[in-house]
């Protein structure tokens, strides 16, 4: 009897599960959450030691071979992705930064997030913009279908906060190294600002001003190792000024200065609890600045680990004050890789930095005698991605181009160099993207209008950095390091599973939109909806 009353109990809680996998209600706040440079590797490595905000995710439903699954693995493209629902390809936004020889200002190089009518080019010197997005994002689609929802985007990075708000946001704020604080964009500088403002930035100063020395976690005392490059020890955590602007962005102060911002909209605003449901989009930059500074595998890496499970938490706890019905969803604009001197160390001899001779100066200089090319004809970021020619005669310019791939192809360390016809004459690649070639991985990073004449891949575990300067390690490659992202949705309640088989980020906003009720038309976007319910429903179908 007391078997049988056990198996009954078994049975009930299958049938209860099944029925009940999904929370009733709605959504009326939709939280889109991107940790950049948060790549799966790093999920899998620190997925046992969260115990706060990020193991209480983990309890949703988990993808953790999701993909950026463009090659142009850059912080704005991915955001492009994320709430969107298309590729680069069709966002048109295709890097960090771009050239158009056409334009009439003192440098041709586009960035991604500012406004080309509204900015000179100089350095740093640009105005804030959604202008390059073509698409609508999820917030703007919700806009449109109700006026009434609210669509706020905070994040330390100005390309993260307009990339995922989109043309129609009611808040957009981003921290700006000039200012030493969150601003806005121009044309609101003079509305009325929250009151969650002034206290943020207020506290942002206080941390600017005063000296810390960081202390690494009990947990991440084992990982410090001394690494040396280019005369710069990396691999501990070494006292700091956090005066000193590049140690504030990589440490904790940035993001948890974000999440008090995003905190304070929240509940400040209401998110939530309006007639029509609103969406927050958070962009948390310093997991970036981390890689980037020290690489993805040191202390430094392990102690900002620990600080997103923190403030993860902090945001969780917030969204449950509210009392309002809320879906999270956490991913990453870009997967990253860590530094060729601990690889070496590591059980990865292969990894190494890039030849110093494959650059463009010197590209441009061996191959432009033989066509009577003088001066900089080539443009580009590096001598890796989208390569522009200038001033090229049509009548030599497919023998321009010839030469130009066969010299990149002498470097042992070029895998492949690609054509803007031979992207143009590529079908939009179909099928799990991990299977993706290479040619289809830069397919959905190509515009006709702004990419370039090449488009240049190194191989695998070559990092396109030289020693010495700021950054140690990088991202930005077509491979998998770089593309594979933890893709998390989380609701209250909910019944929550793994889903190991690839998906993509631009499957995140019409997942989404199905959960709030919104229509999008099929066709309308690259991605799919993911039914995210555990039992036999399907939280793609409208109810």
């Amino acid at each position: 009897m007391r078997m049988s009353l056990l198996i009954g109990a078994v049975l009930a809680a299958t049938v209860s599960t099944s029925v009940h996998a999904q929370p009733p209600t709605a959504p009326k706040l939709v939280v889109a959450i991107s940790v950049d440079q948060f790549s799966a590797d790093l999920f899998s490595e620190y997925r046992s030691t969260f115990g706060g905000g990020m193991r209480r995710l983990a309890g949703g439903v988990v993808f953790p071979s999701g993909y950026q699954s463009h090659a142009a693995t850059e912080t704005c493209p991915g955001h492009s992705t994320i709430l969107t629902g298309d590729h680069p390809a069709r966002t048109g936004v295709i890097a960090n930064n771009w050239y158009d020889l056409s334009i009439s200002r003192a440098t041709v190089q586009i960035y991604c997030a500012e406004d080309p009518s509204a900015s000179d080019g100089a350095a740093g010197n640009y105005v804030v913009s959604p202008v390059h997005l073509k698409v609508p994002t999820l917030g703007d689609r919700m806009k449109a279908a109700d006026p009434r929802s609210r669509v706020v985007s905070v994040a330390g990075k100005d390309r993260a906060a307009v990339m995922m708000g989109g043309h129609d946001t009611d808040q957009l704020w981003y921290w700006m190294d000039r200012e030493k604080a969150f601003v806005t964009l121009a044309s609101r500088a003079s509305a009325p600002r929250p009151a969650a403002i002034g206290p943020v930035n207020a506290h942002a100063a206080e941390l600017l001003a005063r000296d810390v020395t960081p202390v690494a976690p009990e947990g991440c005392r084992s990982r410090s190792m001394p690494i040396v490059s280019a005369q710069r020890t990396f691999g501990v955590i070494p006292p700091r000024l956090v005066d000193n602007l590049d140690g504030f962005k990589a440490g904790s102060e940035l993001d948890d200065l974000t999440t008090d911002l995003a905190i304070n909209l929240v509940r400040d605003l209401k998110l939530g609890q309006g007639p029509a449901p609103d969406l927050l989009a958070i962009g948390l930059s310093a997991t970036d600045y981390v890689g980037h500074r020290y690489g993805t595998e040191g202390v430094e890496m392990c102690a900002q680990m620990a600080d997103l499970d923190q403030n993860i938490g902090r945001i969780l706890s917030a969204l449950d004050a509210t009392g309002a019905p809320y879906v999270v969803v956490l991913t990453a604009d870009h997967g990253g890789h860590d530094a060729p001197e601990r690889h070496d160390i590591h059980a990865a001899p292969d990894a190494q930095r890039i030849n110093p001779a494959l650059n463009l100066n010197a590209i441009g200089a061996a191959v432009g005698p033989a066509f009577g090319l003088k001066g900089q004809w080539l443009y580009g970021e590096g001598a890796t991605g989208d390569v522009y020619l200038y001033g090229v005669r049509a009548s030599i310019r497919p023998q321009v181009l010839a030469a130009l791939k066969a010299k990149f192809l002498t470097f042992p360390q070029v895998q492949a160099v690609f054509t803007g016809a031979q992207l143009r004459a590529t079908p939009a690649p179909r099928g799990p993207a991990n299977e993706w070639t290479l040619i289809e991985r830069f397919r959905t990073s190509f515009d006709p209008k702004r990419s370039g004449d090449l488009v240049v891949a190194l191989k695998p575990n070559v990092t396109p950095l030289q020693p010495g300067g700021g950054s140690l390690a990088t991202h930005g490659s077509p491979w998998n390091y770089d593309r594979r992202v933890p893709i998390v949705f989380y609701r209250p309640g909910m019944t929550g599973f793994e889903q190991p088989l690839p998906v993509e980020t631009v499957d995140i906003a019409p997942s989404l939109a199905a959960l709030i009720g919104l229509t999008i038309p099929a066709g309308d976007v690259d991605g799919r909806c993911l039914d995210i319910d555990a039992g036999a429903g399907d939280s793609c179908v409208r109810r």
